[in-house]
């Protein structure tokens, strides 16, 4: 975990519209449409988090993507993995081996043990780590429902994704009418 990278921000924020079950199973653009962000970046995140198990796909005409759990058995440190992949906070070089007064031949006493501020960097990281762990999707969305919010937007929301399927469902009819006028 070298730092936790933009793809994690965004695949949060796509699963938080996926909290919700619903028929409508929305697809990786249709997430990245309601939320205003690149297509081809949430694109390139849903099959890491579908291999992680987080998200199953759905194939056909309602396809898209759905939980694979419930929200409260998916991590926030699921998903840093899922996308980031396991990588350490900090990478020890050892420095303290390297004195110019050691003739490249360190003592003993100069490498014994483990590297105090690789410690440091350790301990920071499994906090880091025991943190990411305690928060679900479930606590997440607790914490981001803005206050206010009409009751309806959730109606508003299912609304928009059906009609985005159906937009996808009239094209895809459409042009398999033309195949068959122009055959």
């Amino acid at each position: 975990m070298a730092h936790i990278s933009t793809g994690v921000e965004y695949a949060l924020h796509s699963l938080l519209w996926l909290v919700h079950p619903s028929d409508v199973k929305p697809s990786s653009k249709d997430l990245a449409e309601i939320q205003g962000i690149p297509a081809s970046f949430v694109a390139k995140i849903f099959p890491k988090l579908e291999k992680a198990g987080i998200v199953k796909a759905a194939t056909g005409v309602k396809g898209g993507y759905a939980l694979a759990k419930p929200a409260e058995d998916i991590t926030v440190l699921d998903v840093v993995l899922a996308v980031d992949g396991k990588k350490s906070l900090f990478q020890c070089r050892e420095i303290r081996t390297q004195c110019a007064l050691f003739d490249n031949n360190p003592p003993e006493w100069a490498s014994k043990g483990l590297c105090g501020i690789n410690k440091v960097m350790l301990e920071a990281e499994a906090a880091m780590k025991k943190a990411l762990s305690q928060s679900t999707l479930a606590s997440l969305m607790q914490g981001v429902a803005c206050k206010g919010m009409p009751s309806e937007f959730p109606a508003q929301v299912e609304n928009w994704f059906s009609q985005r399927h159906e937009s996808r469902e009239n094209a895809r009819v459409s042009a398999m009418r033309k195949s068959r006028t122009q055959s």
